[in-house]
């Protein structure tokens, strides 16, 4: 959404995305197989959708702008506020194509009328552009709502860029997971900046490269109380907090969160709980877990995947030991450590890998 060169957003392929997003959400909603009628019933009659982000830290450093800074949130309030004003109009026009989101069509023109004023004077709704309240007043809107941010965790990691609205925790970290204890994650956008600036000095990027510890957790709430005006849903944002930071700050960062409007927030102590699914190193690591994870290309690959295969079995035959991600389970990680639940997940006492979180 970039144009690097220009270092600018290209707001018209912004637009255009929105658009083909919104498009393609809504069809997923008939395209779902729902097993419950009241879960049918509930999602074909308001047409919710969540429209969301990755990648905003990136964008910002491309844009040579300041995660948190003024000038970084000026840039943040247009980007949303694009991305909520085009989502809206394609769902407006979906509406003129498809109909309106049953649960606000009325049983009477008259009672019709009712439901759309409500709507367009809900809290949200007086904020968006005259245009917009005035045509749903008139055509209606294909969804109830149709913006939220998750935290993309895994995709972002995946595809190589930041995560939701987070900044990089940091450019180089280690993250816990189902694939081992420590696994190394450098951001790819560094390597890009030192590819195209060769006389760059790695230990001292320019000052847009923010990390997530870089920023004070006030200027963290910020940045979320600014993306919440353009989200009708709810949105996912942790506020980084230094070690040995109180009670009362935390509180303090909370009241700060409800008076700039933001329907929850996270905060998060670094340090904070046993584990951790980021950190700066990878300080728990032993030699003999490093050394784990290294190949052993002296062995024949087929011969020792079949010596492994055999080994568990005989292993599992002669105890009563689970290895699994319920609570009490050995570990399937690192094969040493019980599962127990930590923190709304069921983590490993040993490794920390987190094997299974909420339902």
């Amino acid at each position: 959404m970039v144009d690097k060169e220009k270092k600018v957003v290209d707001y018209e392929k912004l637009k255009r995305t929105v658009e083909i997003g919104v498009r393609m959400q809504d069809n997923v909603i008939d395209a779902t197989p729902y097993f419950l009628e009241e879960n049918k019933k509930q999602a074909l009659g308001e047409r919710r959708i969540g429209l969301g982000v990755m990648g905003l830290a990136d964008l910002l450093i491309y844009c040579e702008k300041e995660y948190g800074s003024e000038e970084g949130n000026k840039l943040v309030d247009e980007l949303f506020k694009t991305i909520a004003t085009t989502a809206y109009r394609a769902s407006i026009e979906l509406a003129k194509e498809k109909g309106s989101f049953p649960f606000l069509v009325g049983e009477t023109d008259e009672e019709t009328q009712k439901l759309r004023e409500a709507f367009i004077n809900t809290g949200y709704m007086k904020r968006m552009p005259e245009d917009i309240r005035q045509d749903i007043l008139k055509y209606g809107i294909r969804n109830s709502h149709l913006l939220t941010v998750a935290p993309t965790g895994s995709t972002g990691t995946m595809v190589g860029v930041s995560t939701g609205l987070e900044p990089y925790f940091s450019f180089s970290y280690y993250r816990s997971g189902r694939l081992g204890k420590f696994i190394e994650v450098k951001a790819d956008i560094v390597q890009e900046y030192l590819d195209k600036h060769p006389e760059a000095d790695p230990n001292n990027l320019p000052h847009w490269f923010v990390t997530a510890m870089d920023l004070s957790p006030e200027a963290h709430a910020d940045v979320q109380c600014i993306i919440q005006r353009w989200v009708d849903s709810s949105l996912s944002k942790t506020v980084n907090a230094p070690r040995g930071y109180t009670v009362e700050q935390v509180q303090k960062v909370y009241e700060r969160l409800w008076r700039g409007g933001a329907k929850g927030g996270t905060v998060y102590v670094d340090g904070s709980r046993d584990a951790q699914v980021l950190t700066l190193k990878a300080e728990e690591n032993t030699i003999e877990e490093q050394l784990e994870l290294l190949p052993e290309e002296k062995e024949d690959k087929e011969t020792k995947r079949a010596v492994v295969l055999v080994d568990t079995i005989q292993d599992l035959r002669a105890t009563d030991v689970t290895i699994g991600s319920e609570v009490g389970n050995i570990c399937p990680v690192c094969r040493e450590g019980t599962v127990e639940e930590i923190g709304g997940c069921n983590t490993c006492t040993s490794c920390g890998a987190q094997l299974k979180c909420g339902l």
